[in-house]
């Protein structure tokens, strides 16, 4: 599946093609100009384009380049057995510059992956990633700047680049749903070059990225079902007491209160805490084990939901599994390329948004722990708590397996 050009004029014209990205060229031509309306995930690989991410810090602009490996391949004259870092690495270093005036920006290739991947129209095809770092003299540069890109269009003029801005905390934009167009750059076949593609984006300030920092904490414990059900399943028996090793009937509000503002107190000092050591990089840990140990934490909730466990610890036991919870949300800031005046205001921001969305649920919740002096409470609590603990099981075999089973694809899919 080789790619073949040739230069006429000053131009490079596509002679043979395979009948596979021939067929990606045309469609690429044609989705082209959806381009600038359309999300990056829609449009990402496979076409025989180059995809650029940019995402803005506070100190450096974070890039990663994605193109067809044998796109690549080809405009360097390479072959994959003769291919090796070092080639790859000093390739893009002198293909990838950022300006702001007469300020040359630091170019860092800091790595590089080629990904096997699959598509219905192409089969079996290897993408080639590249992660680079491009730093100015001055950070206040970071918004207004050209962005120099001509790798593999230095060779190929009808290829194209489509930049994406990913992330800038000072605009608000956290997450993958914020991604947006920026510009393209092709070659200009009047001047016979291809021109650097200014970047203008609004800066934004810190109250911007400090509220998306809040939303996006109501929004990670809106969609969290495995925080969630650990909560309720230690506030459940906050309105009862403990009586030859079984759960009483209702206690009294003052009674119910009281421990419910007490677990709830001890769950957020817990959190917070690992919350801002995790977010600051401070402590190394495994996600995976993590999340398995939070799945472990709902179902000895789960029995204690049922059968007295810990006799009025709940707090103490709150407070020690906040501790594993908050590493799980620290890993949502951790990613970030954040200084870390930005990360503790972020550490800020979204603690006080799993707070807020915290409140909601429980004062919601809170009517359920009246009802705790009828006669079916029992029966509910019981019932409750096997679904939970069920469900906490199936959590443990998926993030040990890494392989979604059915109990958790429905849990998966109610929120």
């Amino acid at each position: 599946m080789q790619v073949h050009f040739c230069k006429v004029i000053g131009q490079h014209y596509l002679l043979n093609t395979s009948m596979h990205f021939r067929k990606l060229w045309h469609v690429s031509l044609l989705l082209l100009p959806a381009f600038m309306i359309l999300p990056s995930k829609i449009l990402a690989h496979p076409m025989p384009n180059t995809v650029v991410e940019l995402s803005v810090s506070d100190h450096s602009v974070f890039g990663v380049a994605k193109m067809p490996f044998i796109v690549w391949m080809d405009a360097t004259k390479s072959t994959e057995e003769k291919v090796d870092s070092t080639q790859i690495v000093g390739y893009f270093q002198q293909h990838i510059k950022a300006l702001s005036g007469n300020d040359v920006w630091k170019t860092n290739i800091s790595g590089f992956k080629t990904i096997e991947e699959f598509d219905r129209e192409v089969g079996k095809y290897t993408e080639l990633e590249i992660y680079f770092e491009l730093t100015p003299s001055t950070p206040s540069a970071l918004h207004q700047f050209d962005f120099a890109y001509d790798a593999i269009i230095h060779e190929v003029l009808t290829h194209k680049i489509l930049i994406y801005l990913k992330y800038d905390w000072n605009s608000g934009m956290i997450t993958d749903e914020a991604t947006r167009p920026v510009g393209v750059i092709a070659t200009d076949f009047k001047l016979g070059k291809c021109l650097p593609l200014k970047i203008d984006i609004d800066g934004g300030s810190w109250i911007k990225g400090t509220w998306a920092m809040f939303l996006f904490g109501m929004e990670h414990i809106r969609v969290g079902l495995d925080h969630i059900l650990f909560l309720l399943t230690l506030l459940i028996v906050s309105p009862l007491a403990v009586f030859d090793k079984r759960w009483t009937g209702f206690e009294g509000y003052r009674h119910t209160l009281f421990r419910f503002l007490k677990i709830s107190i001890a769950f957020t000092i817990g959190h917070s805490i690992t919350l801002l050591v995790g977010s600051f990089d401070l402590i190394p840990f495994r996600a995976q084990y993590i999340e398995v140990l939070i799945a472990l934490s709902i179902l000895i909730s789960a029995i204690h939901c049922i059968k007295p466990v810990f006799v009025k610890k709940e707090a103490w036991v709150a407070a020690g599994f906040g501790l594993i919870h908050g590493l799980a949300f620290s890993i949502s800031l951790s990613s970030m390329n954040l200084g870390w005046q930005a990360r503790l205001l972020s550490v800020v921001g979204f603690n006080l948004g799993i707070e807020s969305m915290q409140l909601i649920i429980m004062v919601c919740f809170f009517p359920l722990l009246i009802t705790s002096k009828w006669k079916f409470y029992p029966a509910f609590r019981v019932a409750f708590a096997i679904i939970t603990g069920i469900t906490a099981v199936a959590w443990i075999f998926e993030r040990v397996l890494e392989k979604e089973n059915f109990i958790t694809e429905i849990a998966n899919s109610i929120l």
